[in-house]
């Protein structure tokens, strides 16, 4: 399977986890010049900025390890832009998740939620 289509089936099972805990999703995919987040989300009245690390085995660690202190601050940066843009404020409750997936077949997949993975990074 490759990184793309593994990564595909891992926000899509992310998706349906994250709707399944009772959160609305808000934007898949929000993309500009800075990046991309993988899933906004809202959980009551916080906003979620969820990060979906998704791999096929163990081989390289666990899907989570692979986020980076480069990443985090590209995440936060984006995280900045969205709230300023969307709600004209950074008073909003916010906060970073991961959703880390292991997917090793014939097993059903793993999947882990880390709530407020990391802090914002500016």
């Amino acid at each position: 399977m490759s990184n793309k289509i593994l990564g595909n089936y891992g926000e899509s099972l992310a998706k349906q986890y994250l709707q399944n805990q009772g959160y609305r999703i808000l934007e898949e995919n929000f993309r500009n010049k800075l990046g991309e987040i993988d899933l906004i989300v809202q959980d009551g009245k916080m906003i979620c900025f969820v990060e979906v690390k998704t791999r096929n085995s163990l081989d390289q660690g666990q899907p989570y390890e692979a986020i980076n202190s480069w990443k985090i601050r590209k995440l936060s940066q984006m995280a900045t832009f969205y709230l300023k843009h969307q709600y004209h404020t950074l008073e909003i409750p916010a906060r970073f998740d991961v959703i880390s997936i292991v997917q090793d077949k014939p097993n059903p997949p793993k999947i882990q939620h880390i709530k407020n993975a990391f802090d914002s990074v500016y």
